[in-house]
């Protein structure tokens, strides 16, 4: 790309997708269920409203709306990932729609949902504007847009993906995800299209035998990880896994008996005008 020229939000868009669609995410996404039943709680959702969960991975925050009797439904750019939402849907006995599709152009008409949520995947399409658009038009006006976001700091914005993008940068011209998780941001990114904003500072606890355990997990299951290991190569290895070591020894509540590794994020409760 030509310096100074704007990237291709389309193209930056696929590679994600192949990004996400390695390894397999469910196994890290359903570790952190509980950031997404918290979400429907402070989202205060209704029995009998509709709800969707955009950028649903394995389907945690719209298996947390059915069980609390919504009419939920998810969307994903992996087909992967939907097929065990699916799964794992029907295992609890709910019928809950899945849809493939992208959070910055979502397959729905205006108005459509009393409440739509997103944890930890909205933030990473790289036209946010677009997205911010997208969660707006979809839901009602005096609905409820709900989100879990990475900040730029702690564990995971100032510790683990600042070492992924210092080995392995991303394309230029993209503005950073954990810009979703300030306050600045989301209000230039919702403008007048909400009445009110609400943001609580929460965090979910990484529980692994080790850093070591968790940094073997994440190389084999996490795609952006994955992605960031295999551009670097067998040269550049050594030094990412030192950073993420030492960023998650930092973090570590347990000593030397296991890894608990509180990572802070930012609850988003907005309310549509």
């Amino acid at each position: 790309m030509a310096e100074g020229a704007a990237p291709d939000l389309q193209a930056v868009t696929q590679i994600q997708q192949q990004v996400w669609s390695q390894g397999d995410f469910a196994k890290i996404g359903i570790s952190a269920q509980i950031v997404q039943e918290e979400l429907c709680e402070a989202i205060d959702v209704l029995p009998g409203r509709r709800l969707l969960d955009v950028a649903c991975g394995a389907g945690n925050g719209a298996i947390a709306a059915a069980r609390r009797g919504l009419e939920a439904v998810g969307l994903d750019y992996v087909p992967a990932l939907l097929d065990r939402a699916r799964e794992r849907a029907a295992a609890e006995g709910y019928y809950i729609e899945f849809v493939e599709g992208d959070a910055q152009a979502l397959p729905f008409e205006d108005a459509s949902f009393d409440y739509v949520i997103s944890t930890f995947g909205a933030m990473f399409a790289p036209d946010q504007e677009k997205t911010a658009a997208e969660l707006l038009r979809v839901c009602r006006p005096g609905g409820k847009i709900g989100m879990a976001n990475w900040p730029p700091r702690g564990l995971i914005g100032g510790g683990l993906f600042k070492a992924i993008t210092e080995h392995a940068p991303p394309p230029p011209g993209i503005q950073p995800s954990v810009v979703w998780g300030t306050e600045e941001r989301l209000r230039e990114l919702f403008g007048d299209g909400i009445s009110e904003l609400t943001l609580n500072q929460r965090h979910v606890n990484f529980r692994y035998q080790s850093p070591e355990a968790w940094l073997e997990f994440f190389k084999t299951f996490f795609g952006p990880m994955m992605m960031a290991f295999a551009r670097i190569g067998e040269e550049g290895a050594p030094a990412l896994e030192n950073d993420l070591l030492d960023t998650m020894r930092s973090a570590n509540r347990a000593g030397d008996a296991a890894l608990v590794a509180p990572a802070e994020y930012v609850e988003v409760v907005a309310v549509r005008a």
